[in-house]
């Protein structure tokens, strides 16, 4: 009995036993598994040049120390105003990569991407970016049109047009050009572009002139160049025209300032210095019989031979200028043509007439009055010019027959213009200098040649009473 009671097994025993293995294995059963650590990822962003408005492909590609990271979704974002916007979401392929496609901008600050992947169980998130992708330069397309002719002193609208290669338009400031003549460009002035890519210029160039247009280089566009337009100056009178074979004056003389002052304005005033330094040893020497104080400078406005208004002037006597002044405005008012009308001081000296040279101002068709000089081919004598009460109108085709032959060309004597060359005292410019106190003194034999009446008549030199004195 004592050794089957050895083998008994304590019930209290045995049903701890069973509760320690219970316990333990629901222990067990219930722990959470210990979890793995996430893997590291890559995310590289790039994007491919491409020209403003044309698509550049967006590349992402993701991956592991195990390798690419496949079925990944992958958002890429776009600045867009200062602030970010979604583009599109990805799925990587079986390579980690995936792309998608987005137009470029001409602003810089909008082509700025970025990516993020936000992981999942056994791959981190990763980001990417900014990248900025590079866009590549358009061509400028730049156009300048306008008419091709306008009036002297009125104005034409010049139409400037920019944009690029894609018709897509370009805003900015960009550089007028003019060319005159043989001269070189200069910039006239500075453009503003509006947004349209179009811009109005308003000039008013008193002379033929070209234009074009210079555009500088935009972060989207290259810099360009228009054509060059070309702008005729119409003048607004009416030309001079010619009879068949009729000659040019052998001097050619450049054309005086064009006039600004309506109407002929005309001006009288004292001798400025200016003047009086270039007269003396010219036109006025030691021994004149009128001085500075005696001569007046008189400016006025006439419409020349090709019909635009221009500003010329003539020294004459004080008790003169104001007929003068008068009659050169009347001729202004009537249209009456005049060559050319600069003192004829700017000719030189002339030995030969011991005065300013009258030979070179009438071969060049100028209009001129005090010279105080000799007789043209009668040394010795005084010529009326010298009192500055004469005046000389369009000398080339008004000639004068001197003690030696015609002055300056004989072609014209036989003939007459009605508006620029006179042979009798019917002829308007003759009637109109003769209503303003100018008489054409010696008609035939003098044509181009006037004189201003003191107290009621022509006071002539001695010498030239009865004779043709120039």
């Amino acid at each position: 009995m004592a050794g089957a009671a050895g083998h008994h097994t304590d019930p209290m025993n045995l049903g701890r036993a069973v509760l320690v293995v219970v316990c333990v294995l629901a222990l067990g059963w219930l722990a959470p598994p210990v979890a793995a650590a996430a893997t590291p990822t890559q995310l590289v962003l790039s994007g491919a040049d491409a020209r403003a408005g044309d698509p550049s492909t967006i590349r992402v590609s993701l991956s592991s120390s195990g390798g690419p990271v496949a079925g990944a979704g992958v958002v890429v974002e776009r600045q867009v105003g200062g602030g970010w916007q979604p583009l599109a979401t990805v799925v990587t392929g079986a390579d980690g990569t995936a792309t998608t496609s987005a137009p470029l901008s001409p602003r810089p600050a909008e082509n700025l991407f970025r990516a993020s992947y936000a992981g999942d169980d056994t791959h981190d998130a990763a980001t990417a970016g900014p990248v900025a992708v590079r866009l590549l330069l358009r061509r400028s397309v730049v156009t300048l049109t306008g008419p091709a002719s306008f009036v002297d002193e009125r104005s034409a609208v010049l139409l400037v047009g920019w944009r690029g290669d894609d018709g897509r338009p370009a805003t900015g400031t960009v550089r007028l050009l003019r060319r005159t003549g043989g001269g070189g460009w200069r910039v006239s002035r500075a453009v503003a572009v509006g947004a349209d890519g179009r811009a109005r210029v308003r000039v008013a160039p008193r002379v033929d002139t070209r234009w074009r247009v210079e555009t500088p280089r935009l972060p989207w566009l290259e810099a360009g160049r228009s054509d060059v337009h070309r702008l005729d100056n119409r003048p607004p009178g009416r030309a001079v025209r010619w009879p068949v074979g009729a000659p040019r004056p052998r001097i050619a003389l450049p054309p005086q300032a064009r006039a600004t002052a309506p109407g002929a304005a005309p001006v009288v005033v004292r001798i400025p210095d200016r003047v009086w330094r270039s007269m003396v040893g010219r036109s006025w020497h030691r021994g004149c019989p009128v001085g500075r104080a005696g001569l007046r400078l008189v400016r006025v406005n006439y419409w020349d031979y090709d019909g635009y208004r221009r500003r010329g002037e003539v020294v004459a006597a004080a008790g003169a200028a104001e007929r003068m002044a008068g009659a050169l405005a009347e001729m202004y008012r009537r249209r009456l043509p005049i060559r050319a009308m600069y003192r004829v001081d700017r000719f030189g000296w002339s030995h030969r007439l011991g005065g300013a040279d009258d030979y070179r101002s009438m071969a060049a068709g100028n209009t001129s009055a005090f010279n105080c000089r000799d007789v043209v081919n009668r040394p010795g004598v005084r010529s009326p010019h010298s009192w500055g009460r004469s005046l000389d109108v369009n000398t080339w085709e008004n000639p004068y027959r001197s003690a030696t032959g015609l002055v300056p060309n004989a072609w014209w004597q036989p003939r007459s213009h009605p508006r620029i060359a006179w042979r009798s005292r019917a002829h308007v410019v003759v009637r109109l200098m003769a209503r303003h106190g100018l008489r054409w003194t010696y008609g035939r034999g003098d044509t181009q040649h006037f004189d201003a009446a003191h107290h009621g008549r022509v006071v002539l030199p001695r010498d030239c009473r009865g004779v043709v004195c120039h």
